[in-house]
């Protein structure tokens, strides 16, 4: 029974760098087949995929967000984070981690996702 936490100031500034937790429990990331992802939501907007590091470690980036993404993990911690720098408004969303079976999917029922948390780009 994996279950995964989201964690972050829920308020960062204009060209300031935004930084989530994922804690996993009831898992390990470092096992199996699976793309541990973060995926954003927007203010009514559909889900986006922003990247995701696999249990060996790899890691992949959406195009449109690669050049200011980045996805680490932590094994002796059991989770990964996200740090997305240079944020402006747009960066504002709903934000989840999640295990998945595929990359970039933002399908729900494929995988194991957090509740989200909220995360505003403001002055």
């Amino acid at each position: 029974q994996v279950q995964l936490q989201e964690s972050g100031p829920g308020l960062v500034k204009p060209s300031q760098t935004l930084s989530l937790t994922c804690t996993v429990a009831g898992g390990s990331i470092t096992t199996g087949d699976y793309y541990w992802s973060w995926i954003r939501q927007p203010p009514g907007k559909g889900l986006e995929w922003v990247g995701a590091v696999t249990s060996s470690g790899s890691t992949y980036y959406s195009p449109s967000l690669k050049s200011r993404t980045s996805i680490s993990k932590y094994t002796s911690k059991n989770q990964f984070t996200l740090q997305l720098s240079s944020v402006t408004p747009e960066d504002t969303a709903v934000y989840y981690c999640a295990r998945v079976p595929i990359l970039n999917t933002v399908l729900r029922a494929l995988g194991v996702w957090g509740q989200g948390t909220q995360v505003t780009v403001s002055s």
